[in-house]
């Protein structure tokens, strides 16, 4: 199904999506994208339906074809202070100030946002899958963290970062119970970690 180039007859539409909120470790991380008639890019989806191969083709496509893009992360630390509903929606908040283009309307992917500046806000659920500027924002947003995560593995490998990404399979849990948390682990997502058994 071909996504939707615009939501509204609004001029500006900023996309926003974030990553990482189900992780045990490292940030969350968002983007906001805005596009206008002139993006065309048929193998843009959900980030979560696209190969790495494809991710990171579209990476490129969207920053060079894009009216403007920002990503933006918020700490484990911050996520402990503010749980991650609130970091996330910080997280979207914060790509938003990047914006030297102020958008008319702010389209989120999911179900809760909290107010930006006055700008009017949609909340679309699985936008990302029905929006482009959505699906743009989610795709630039998974490649920095995984590219983050995949440079933070190296600190630490033994919990499988590279591939996991810091979600909590069989080799991060087994990780966990053997060596403990690490300081990029959310400590208030879990701080029994013998759950992993």
């Amino acid at each position: 199904m071909e996504l939707l180039k615009r939501w509204s007859k609004t001029d500006v539409e900023a996309g926003c999506d974030e990553v990482g909120r189900g992780c045990l470790c490292g940030p969350v991380v968002a983007a906001t994208v805005i596009i206008d008639e002139t993006f065309s890019q048929y193998l843009v989806n959900d980030s979560k339906k696209l190969t790495f191969q494809t991710r990171m083709q579209l990476d490129e496509y969207i920053k060079s074809n894009a009216v403007e893009y920002a990503i933006a992360e918020v700490s484990p630390q911050l996520i402990d202070e503010h749980n991650i509903l609130n970091a996330s929606i910080h997280a979207m908040h914060k790509a938003l100030d990047q914006l030297k283009n102020r958008p008319g309307l702010i389209l989120v992917d999911g179900n809760r946002f909290h107010p930006y500046q006055f700008i009017p806000h949609e909340c679309i659920v699985k936008g990302d899958s029905k929006l482009l500027s959505i699906a743009c924002a989610s795709i630039l947003a998974k490649n920095y963290r995984d590219q983050l995560m995949m440079k933070l593995h190296e600190e630490f490998p033994e919990y499988g970062w590279d591939t996991n990404m810091g979600y909590a399979t069989k080799v991060h849990r087994d990780a966990l119970n053997k060596w403990g948390p690490t300081v990029h682990h959310r400590k208030s997502f879990r701080l029994d970690y013998s759950f992993c058994e």
